[in-house]
């Protein structure tokens, strides 16, 4: 099959496409022209160019107004992710600098802020030439179409069009601070449901499942203050608001140095895992070369 070529000097230029998304983006050539410091004339020639280009009109005048036809809305999609596109690219070029490698790496906030953040110093002395930037997801995604080379997921191994490896699975355990027990004359599960609780909105049901894994009785367990980040329940946990039921790899260094107690005697392991997540197919030494790392530095429990 011969397909033909349009010839690339006949295509709108990036400067005319950036005017057209953002007319569209606006529905006003006015507001768009503010915004790339233009007049509202050129603004109209760069858009008459575009529908010119792809043979069909794409805004009509309603009153004073411009609005977007479907064909419009269609190109106008498609040119906000494009446009994105080659602003990350421009963005991993500059980031990577001399090192000559950026990775866009998708993380869970707490994760990142708690777990690997900390630990990208060593990563960083044992491997400069690869740069890493983190942005912040939570649900599976398509990595490719959004320039990610990796993610780190949380749940089941069911990320569509992905190549998952295991990091580790995850083990809570309950802890307060210290002052907290010692007010409350209770330490260890004995005293753990006398507690203030602390939860976590997307697992409401966690301190139900802990106290029957332990046997211990407590009547009024969905009782006690709601958050939506582990971040947010561990600070809670240290300033005394409440126990905590938290993953074991969050508070490393808060359960060294005393700020929290651990008050059950053996973690309780969850249903779920965290996942190494790369777009399928695709063979990038540098993306191994972090896998590697981020398994040899996880504490599997």
């Amino acid at each position: 099959m011969v397909m033909s070529h349009f010839p690339r000097r006949n295509l709108p230029s990036y400067n005319v496409l950036r005017s057209f998304e953002a007319a569209a983006r606006y529905e006003s050539f006015t507001r768009a022209a503010q915004e790339l410091n233009l007049t509202q004339g050129a603004i109209s020639r760069q858009v008459k160019e575009v529908e010119q280009a792809v043979g069909v009109e794409l805004f009509q005048r309603v009153g004073r107004r411009v609005v977007l036809t479907a064909p419009g809305r269609n190109l106008a999609s498609d040119l906000a992710v494009d446009l994105e596109n080659i602003r990350l690219t421009m963005l991993r070029a500059i980031s990577a600098g001399g090192a000559g490698t950026a990775l866009r790496v998708a993380c869970l906030p707490t994760f990142a802020s708690r777990w690997l953040i900390p630990r990208l110093p060593a990563f960083a002395g044992a491997h400069p030439e690869i740069e890493i930037n983190l942005s912040t997801r939570h649900e599976p995604f398509d990595l490719s179409a959004a320039q990610f080379d990796m993610a780190v997921h949380f749940g089941k191994p069911n990320w569509p069009d992905a190549d998952m490896q295991f990091l580790c699975s995850e083990s809570l355990v309950a802890v307060g601070a210290p002052h907290l027990i010692e007010n409350h004359q209770s330490a260890g599960l004995e005293g753990l449901s006398d507690l203030p609780l602390l939860h976590l909105y997307t697992r409401p049901t966690a301190w139900s499942d802990f106290f029957e894994r332990f046997g211990v009785d407590k009547p009024d367990v969905l009782r006690g203050k709601y958050f939506d980040q582990f971040s947010m329940i561990i600070a809670g946990a240290i300033a005394g608001l409440g126990a905590g039921l938290v993953p074991t790899y969050l508070i490393e260094h808060e359960l060294e140095t005393g700020q929290l107690v651990q008050l059950n005697p053996e973690p309780m392991s969850t249903d779920n895992s965290y996942y190494l997540v790369t777009p399928a197919g695709v063979a990038n030494a540098n993306v191994d070369t972090l896998c590697r790392w981020m398994q040899g530095s996880v504490n599997r429990v």
